[in-house]
């Protein structure tokens, strides 16, 4: 479902731009075969996208570069018609010349620089950002706790690549948290992924420690494998890997973390998505011995707060990953609102908590455009009455 309704995005994206520009400016200025041959381009590139949806015949890799590509022409011809019209309502409006045609290419240039800057640039533009918790159920003396959180890092991607890597554990050290979470999807599919990057992410540490947990890519459900028994090898040698770290990881149970006479619980469950996600969060199992204290709880997709932590509990903060706000945002902009309620940043219910990390790494695409990968301090605040 999530692939058709992308897939749909990008059938609009390419052809309805198309269509207003041949019609406007193409057609009443060139003869038929002209017109023909502006519309090649964005054929061939429908015709590429039937093949992967319905033949899948080349690798993930080549995909990846059939998006770039179809981003790169699409959506400089999408600000062209969307700035083309908005400049001919004010022409109409104002009734002053605004050579609406040039304007709009000259825009459509800068947004083309701009796409090229998030294929070069963007998966490797770390950001960090502050946010602020607040809550009367908090412990007094966690005022001021500060979490670290990543997410999403997607191992497998930065192959070849441990300098970036390296820089982005560098930026989390340099923040002095109090405790570093990690939000799952720590490889795209194999174990095996994060050999490279082991000694690197060994480095990153807090006061408290590291935690992490799973995400649905750490499953390994995305590539074959000879047997059942083979993919859950392969999760085991994860979580050995993990541990090997000195990531403490987290399965369904929890963590008590204390400062002098007062606490709080850590908890961590694993995946938790609408299919065809996994759906392995035991939340009762997870909130054993935690009764009556200020919960924070880990879990990689954010559908899952709605879908039970809500309704079924009273953990005050959930922290989650997993959208990447599909590594693309233009002007605040992402498609993944159209597919998660909530995709980026914090959202609050009754002043209980959720936030959504947009992830460090990245997958399918090697691109980050406006959706900068992130690097989350999360700063607990006692609420007072």
């Amino acid at each position: 479902m999530i692939l058709l309704r992308v897939s749909l995005f990008f059938i609009f994206l390419l052809i309805l731009p198309d269509w207003y520009i041949y019609k406007t400016y193409i057609k009443p200025k060139h003869k038929k075969i002209s017109g023909f041959w502006y519309w090649i381009p964005s054929i061939i590139l429908l015709i590429a996208l039937a093949i992967f949806l319905f033949l899948n015949p080349l690798s993930q890799k080549a995909f990846s570069y059939y998006l770039i590509i179809t981003l790169c022409i699409a959506v400089p011809k999408t600000v062209f018609t969307i700035c083309n019209l908005l400049l001919k309502g004010i022409k109409k409006l104002i009734r002053l010349p605004l050579f609406e045609g040039f304007i709009s290419f000259l825009i459509a240039i800068a947004t083309f620089g701009y796409l090229l800057f998030g294929v070069t640039k963007g998966k490797e533009y770390f950001q960090i950002k502050e946010v602020s918790f607040f809550s009367p159920q908090l412990p007094e003396a966690f005022d001021g706790y500060r979490i670290l959180q990543i997410s999403d890092l997607h191992t497998g991607s930065w192959k070849g690549n441990k300098q970036a890597i390296q820089k982005a554990i560098t930026l989390c050290n340099a923040q002095h948290a109090d405790l570093a979470v990690f939000t799952g999807d720590l490889v795209n599919s194999r174990a095996d992924e994060v050999l490279e990057f082991m000694p690197i992410l060994s480095q990153l540490h807090a006061k408290d420690g590291v935690f992490s947990i799973l995400g649905n890519h750490d499953y390994a459900t995305y590539t074959k494998w000879e047997n059942e028994e083979a993919r859950l090898r392969n999760i085991d040698s994860l979580l050995v890997r993990e541990k090997q770290m000195g990531w403490k990881m987290l399965l369904n149970n929890n963590y008590i973390l204390h400062r002098g006479n007062d606490s709080i619980a850590l908890i961590g469950v694993e995946n938790s998505g609408n299919p065809p996600f996994p759906d392995k969060a035991d939340l009762p199992k997870a909130l054993t011995g935690t009764d009556n204290m200020f919960k924070i709880l880990l879990s990689h997709d954010p559908t899952h707060w709605r879908r039970n932590i809500l309704p079924e509990t009273d953990i005050q903060l959930t922290l989650s990953g997993h959208t990447h706000d599909m590594q693309i945002s233009l002007w605040g902009f992402s498609i993944s609102q159209f597919i998660y309620p909530e995709h980026n940043g914090m959202y609050l219910e009754k002043g209980r908590g959720l936030y959504v990390n947009i992830g460090l790494g990245y997958v399918l695409f090697p691109m980050r455009l406006g959706a900068w990968p992130e690097i989350t301090i999360i700063t607990l605040h006692k609420q007072l009455n």
